[in-house]
């Protein structure tokens, strides 16, 4: 195979370059040190399958640990959030926090005696059919040089979050004020007293401006499109875990109407707030395009009262002023990016032939 020839000749020049002793071996190389990642090396140690764990930064769950704000929660009960053969400790709330999360994770790495390899960044990925195997090329920053490794399984396991997204705006670039992407946001105390403009009413946006508005900053946020808005909790009980119970009993179209029935009588008309529901069910919506509705954790009562304020599309940015496509004019100090991420998978991962018979996992 001409591809896999040209492959093997350029890994050939990487080992000679940098000196490389051998190839690192295992049954499954698995690219990532998430939860996904972890929970499949549990579940291959169990199984007696030997994994070898590549991870980009210097800890497991580089994204709860770097990327995340003080206040997160986890926004579905704990009890659905469990990785495989390790349930969370009793004493831990419904909705865990970002620190016990982490806690979590940590330890459920030394049960299962998964010990990634960090500091790797992988820089391509191919499947040789000369070989049956994949070689993966990884760059090991601590080591400053190139390593490759071989495995008859690889499990992609990197998620969506990978690459932060941030949206080219008009004049972003003139913008006077502080900029910033919600993975780089920690506390509202930095914004205290300043007016800032929040990017994206996903769960994070909008959990991001509630914790701005209570370490005393002004807060507003754009509103780019309809979206469902759904209260965390259904009569004390976690909506993920009332709904989930409901699909076994109603069919899907019937269980969003209920969700719709009960967010219109706990956080009123969202439209009405400037926040437009889709056409389609928040159930119904997920399933089609993906597209998760919004957990309020006590966002929506501060919309309603004036104390965060919505905006639609921004058309342009200025010195210290945005403009809306309502032709509204507003002056910020701070603009927070919570536009979510992307994934950087196609970057490096090499897939020569379609009909190629290659074991690949992709998990999130």
């Amino acid at each position: 195979m001409a591809n896999c020839g040209e492959f093997l000749e350029r890994s050939a020049k990487i080992e000679q370059d940098v000196s490389l002793s051998k190839i690192e071996r295992g049954e499954a190389l698995i690219v990532g040190a998430g939860p996904s990642g972890m929970a499949v090396a549990a579940c291959l140690w169990k199984l007696g399958v030997r994994s070898t764990v590549l991870e980009r930064e210097s800890c497991v769950a580089s994204l709860w640990q770097q990327r995340t704000y003080d206040r997160l929660k986890l926004h579905i009960d704990k009890k659905f959030c469990e990785l495989p053969f390790m349930s969370f400790p009793s004493q831990f709330p419904t909705f865990v926090s970002r620190s016990q999360f982490v806690e979590y994770l940590e330890e459920y790495a030394k049960r299962f005696s998964i010990q990634p390899l960090f500091c790797q960044t992988v820089e391509s990925a191919n499947f040789c059919e000369e070989t049956g195997k994949w070689r993966v090329v990884a760059y090991c920053s601590m080591e400053r040089r190139t390593k490759i490794y071989s495995g008859r399984f690889l499990v992609v396991a990197t998620g969506e979050n990978s690459e932060k997204f941030v949206p080219d705006l008009p004049g972003i670039e003139r913008f006077e004020g502080i900029v910033v992407h919600s993975s780089e946001y920690k506390s509202g105390e930095e914004f205290n007293g300043k007016k800032v403009l929040v990017v994206g009413c996903g769960n994070s946006g909008m959990e991001i401006a509630l914790d701005l508005l209570d370490k005393d900053a002004s807060p507003s946020i754009v509103v780019r499109s309809p979206l469902h808005v759904l209260p965390r909790e259904i009569f004390g009980l976690s909506t993920f875990f009332v709904f989930t119970f409901l699909l076994k009993i109603f069919p899907l179209r019937i269980v969003d109407r209920l969700l719709l029935l009960y967010s219109r009588l706990t956080l009123g008309d969202t439209t009405a707030c400037g926040i437009a529901r889709p056409k389609q069910g928040p159930l119904e919506l997920k399933r089609k395009i993906g597209k998760t509705p919004v957990l309020d954790v006590g966002t929506m009562a501060k919309i309603r009262s004036g104390d965060i304020k919505t905006f639609p599309k921004i058309k342009r940015v200025m010195a210290l002023q945005v403009e809306f496509e309502d032709h509204r004019v507003e002056s910020f100090n701070a603009i927070i990016f919570a536009t979510g991420y992307r994934s950087g998978i196609l970057r490096w991962l090499k897939v020569f032939s379609s009909s190629s018979k290659y074991t690949l996992f992709h998990v999130f």
